[in-house]
């Protein structure tokens, strides 16, 4: 059995357990996964005992119009055009694209669901911990900081996404509660975070999927890069602290090969600092194949289903990449596809998308980066890698970059760069801070149905500041949900165009709150500007 399917198997077993004993004593009160008067826990149950939790992240970060798609839907990289089979859709992606999306909008109040869904599930497991309903002596602590760590990430993506949220701690209370401001929503989770550190392990190898000290600096290392947009205060020496303590720690490394950090047992790779784990059996939901791929490519890999057809790589940002990287690659697929069968081609995916409103099927180099296995069902095996080290490494070198030391910033992006340019032109992965210093190379602007991209409002690149550390980002971390972060962070996401996007409005950096929990909670207050 794969290692990381262990944490949701422990709570299957335990839950079934419960479900035995019920059927025995039709009087025996259940509370949800946990039997209370059967089950008598200990340190080693822990992970069994927070594993719903964890489980949750799976719909949160890469189901259906989840997280991922509201990272990469409005951002520069990745877009969803109508094809011949569909994918319209009421013009949802057309308005994720365009910003132009209202507080109806589902992928916006699809994580804030699922996020406040995680949250409510951490809160009634610390209930039940508190109130001895899950009697736990030995590990308590540790227990209750991690199921704290977790709700902090969970309000980390409201932070980041709806800004201004309700703060609720406590599973027994019913009151509505009040919303609280974006400052402190940030004052709240870097606090949770701080105190619940010192009690969380600090051994990889047994907590995969978990959050163990190591991921939980890196989560503190990604909200103090990102303070400055969330409180109008920049935390770089912050952001650069908690980045030393994993680098020094010794624990974690690059992958020797890009490709094994996303691939079907990228499980075993030593990059990875905090994962939301995927399995086709125990732990469904990554269908990121699903959506991209279009429905010939079933034959291209043998799958048991038939994907939709959907989003594809914005042509602008594939034009950014050196034809040296081997990250394009990696990350795209590209070109003639052929049966796995007959070796005959069935598809040939071309790098050009004429306009989101209509698309033809081959249109659009593909999301590979999630590598898929011959046989694949309609969930993928592979992880979903929220921290990883070039993370790490590469938000040090922001931060230095930002606080006068390119130079140091260079040596570290060099060092991600080297697997890229290793088979190709090990020249090429050499950064200097100058270059660093330099605007980005992507070529803003709207994009005419020819390909041609027209100079006006939002075009350009050269005069986004640090814009090569910005293309050093897109190249590395490709359709892995950071693209609307790093743009909002660089300035770049409401006042540059790309493919069908126009420069928007400054408001739309924050998503709304949902007009259901506006509806259900008189005392929530719509964002500015919707």
């Amino acid at each position: 059995m794969k290692k990381k399917v262990t944490l949701y198997m422990l709570a299957a077993t335990i839950g079934a357990s419960g479900f035995i004993s019920s059927c025995t004593d039709l009087d025996e009160e259940v509370f949800s996964e946990v039997l209370a008067t059967s089950f008598q826990p200990t340190e080693r149950d822990i992970p069994a005992i927070i594993a719903p939790v964890y489980a949750s992240f799976r719909g949160l970060m890469m189901g259906w119009q989840g997280y991922l798609d509201l990272q990469e839907e409005p951002a520069d990289a990745i877009v969803t055009p109508a094809r011949p089979n569909g994918w319209y859709d009421g013009g949802t992606y057309l308005r994720m694209h365009t910003h132009t999306w209202t507080p109806l909008q589902w992928q916006p109040t699809n994580t804030w669901q699922s996020a406040y869904r995680s949250i409510t599930t951490a809160n009634r497991i610390l209930a039940q911990v508190e109130d001895g309903e899950i009697p736990i002596e030995s590990g308590r602590e540790a227990l209750e900081a991690e199921l704290k760590a977790a709700r902090a990430f969970a309000y980390y993506l409201l932070l980041d996404n709806h800004g201004n949220v309700p703060i609720v701690t406590d599973f027994r209370d019913v009151e509505l509660p009040v919303q609280k401001t974006r400052q402190e929503v940030y004052d709240f989770v870097v606090t949770e975070l701080l105190a619940v550190m010192p009690l969380l392990s600090e051994d990889p190898s047994s907590t995969y999927g978990q959050l163990n000290k190591w991921g939980v600096k890196a989560l503190l290392a990604k909200i103090y890069l990102n303070a400055e947009v969330y409180t109008g205060t920049p935390q770089w020496e912050k952001a650069i602290e908690q980045c030393n303590d994993i680098i020094n720690s010794g624990y974690y490394n690059l992958d020797p090969n890009y490709a094994d950090v996303f691939t079907y047992t990228n499980h075993n790779s030593p990059e990875i600092i905090f994962a939301v784990p995927y399995d086709e059996i125990y732990g469904t939901g990554n269908t990121t194949h699903m959506k991209t791929l279009d429905p010939l490519s079933r034959f291209v890999y043998n799958m048991q289903a038939g994907p939709w057809g959907g989003n594809a790589a914005v042509p602008q940002f594939i034009d950014t990449y050196d034809e040296d990287d081997s990250r394009l690659e990696d990350s795209w697929i590209m070109g003639p596809q052929v049966s796995a069968t007959t070796g005959e081609v069935v598809i040939n995916y071309v790098k050009q998308l004429p306009s989101i409103a209509a698309t033809q099927s081959n249109q659009g180099f593909r999301i590979g980066k999630y590598k898929i296995k011959p046989g694949a069902t309609g969930s993928l095996d592979n992880d979903y890698p929220m921290f990883r080290y070039a993370d790490v490494l590469l938000m040090k070198a922001e931060s230095l970059l930002r606080t006068g030391r390119a130079d140091e910033a260079a040596e570290l992006v060099t060092q991600v760069r080297e697997r890229a340019f290793r088979n190709t032109d090990p020249a090429k992965a050499v950064v200097t801070g100058a270059e660093l210093m330099q605007g980005s190379t992507y070529a803003y602007g709207l994009q005419d149905e020819n390909g041609t991209i027209l100079n006006g409002p939002g075009s350009g690149g050269a005069d986004i500041q640090y814009g090569r550390m910005l293309d050093e980002l897109g190249w590395e971390f490709a359709a892995e949900a950071h693209r609307r972060q790093d743009l909002i962070r660089f300035g770049v996401f409401t006042t540059k165009a790309w493919f069908n996007h126009p420069p928007s409005d400054p408001s739309k950096t924050l998503f709304p709150i949902p007009e259901a929990e506006l509806n259900k909670n008189p005392n929530l207050k719509q964002n500015p500007g919707y």
